[in-house]
């Protein structure tokens, strides 16, 4: 009877661990999700001070500056150059930014007309605008452009974090290495070195192709004549960032602008941007990829979409860059290790 009973506190007391352990799992799954839209913030700060600090080794190098110097030069130059491109075009981009609010939305009713002009259309049109799709659509674009702080404030943060960052690595890395036990505090350090690496070389080349995209759609709407063509471009080199999904939205814009000049137009500018993206593809990703951990292009497809439901905008935005993390920390750590053991165990 004795035993009976002991048995039966032992299990009680087993169920009630089992229930804490649980429970404590959902908590801290429940604060992650919280918090992981400000820690991406944080990412987004990171590379903002990865940036200058590329900047800055690259004058460094070339130019013999010394390491401080240099990288105030990074800093306080690329927000120079920045502010003197709003300076001079800022009154022309504000413009364009207000005719194109201003336009969009008569040409979209300018593409219903001429969609419904057919059958084919009328009936795509009824599908695609019944309530249920068009709500399911909605919600699912909100989250998709849902922010942190509203979009001011998490440029704002981002911009603060980077700045801070920028100043002093150091501190924030080593306070970061101190979390780790001590007897993984230098792979740690490695890891944490192959990560700034691989981010600042994907950095530099997504950089170059939002230049690059940029620089060629601007040309290519000018010569077509297509108005507010600088912020069309602007949009097309800035959502270039985002693989995948940014050139299908920045082409967005552009077509229905096309509509209000006519088929022909629309079907040029589809033509450009198709060229251009073609272009970008073929000659500047695979040197960005080079200087990568390969990922799969379905698993960045599925993490960009993930990241960008459950997280917002800035899931879509930093996916890349999280998934590379993710790829080096999983090399680094896990592939590396069971690579020595195989090939240990081959040569025994």
């Amino acid at each position: 009877m004795e035993t009976n009973k002991n048995m039966n506190i032992s299990f009680q007391k087993k169920v009630w661990i089992v229930a804490a352990i649980v429970s404590l799992f959902i908590v801290v799954l429940w604060i992650l999700k919280a918090i992981f839209s400000v820690l991406l913030l944080v990412l987004a700060g990171i590379l903002i001070a990865l940036y200058f600090h590329g900047l800055s080794s690259l004058l460094n190098r070339k130019l013999g500056i010394p390491n401080k110097v240099s990288l105030v030069i990074a800093t306080v130059g690329s927000i120079l150059l920045l502010i003197l491109f709003l300076w001079f075009t800022g009154d022309r981009i504000q413009q364009q930014v207000q005719q194109l609010s201003d336009s969009l939305p008569s040409a979209v009713d300018d593409l219903k007309q001429k969609v419904n002009a057919h059958p084919i259309g009328q009936k795509i049109m009824n599908r695609v605008s019944s309530g249920d799709g068009f709500s399911k659509s909605s919600a699912v674009l909100q989250s998709f452009f849902r922010t942190t702080f509203g979009v001011l404030g998490d440029i704002y943060v981002v911009l603060f974090l980077g700045l801070f960052f920028t100043a002093s690595p150091k501190i924030y890395k080593k306070g970061f290495i101190k979390l780790i036990p001590k007897n993984s505090q230098a792979k740690g350090e490695e890891v944490i070195d192959k990560i700034g690496s691989t981010l600042t070389k994907w950095l530099k080349g997504m950089i170059f192709s939002m230049l690059v995209v940029f620089a060629l759609t601007a040309i290519g709407l000018a010569i077509l004549g297509v108005p507010m063509w600088l912020v069309l471009a602007l949009i097309a080199g800035l959502l270039s960032f985002v693989p995948n999904f940014g050139p299908l939205l920045a082409l967005i814009p552009a077509v229905l602008i096309g509509f209000m000049e006519g088929p022909t137009m629309a079907l040029l500018i589809l033509g450009l941007y198709m060229l251009i993206q073609l272009l970008e593809s073929n000659l500047i990703m695979p040197q960005i990829q080079k200087k990568l951990i390969h990922i799969p292009p379905a698993l960045m497809i599925i993490a960009q979409l993930v990241m960008g439901v459950l997280i917002g905008g800035w899931g879509l935005v930093l996916a890349t860059a999280l998934t590379a993390i993710v790829m080096v920390v999983l090399q680094e750590v896990y592939i590396k290790k069971q690579e020595v053991q195989t090939s240990s165990e081959k040569s025994q």
